[in-house]
């Protein structure tokens, strides 16, 4: 297990699941309600179906950029080929002027995802 983890509440898992490994991250386990993954071995995500009697409304990860460093086998320029390849929104890539050079991806969801390697 990684030190760093996050939980994404999400409303198709098996949309979201085939979404996450299309653009590389591979799966841990599967254990309803949640579904284990893993990024580069730098960050577990958990996507989890909350059960049907909680409503969820509004866009989620408003004002929320969950942070990937990127390196390869997966840089930015393969994470966006990938991400393209699924529809995905994505913004960039961006050399910003600390020095990295950054993708947002948004996932079906909703939450947007910033792929981050050196400029």
């Amino acid at each position: 297990m990684t030190a760093a983890f996050v939980k994404l509440l999400v409303t198709d898992s098996a949309r979201s699941v085939a979404f996450y490994e299309a653009l590389g991250f591979e799966r841990v386990s599967a254990e309803p309600p949640f579904v284990h993954l893993r990024w580069a071995e730098a960050l577990d995500v958990y996507l989890v179906t909350p059960p049907p009697q909680l409503k969820l409304e509004g866009r989620r990860g408003t004002g929320v950029l969950v942070g990937l460093r990127a390196e390869a086998p997966h840089s930015v320029d393969e994470v966006l080929l990938r991400a393209q390849a699924q529809g995905a929104a994505v913004e960039g890539p961006t050399v910003q002027p600390w020095f990295t050079r950054e993708l947002i991806v948004t996932d079906p969801d909703g939450y947007r995802l910033n792929f981050i390697e050196p400029a």
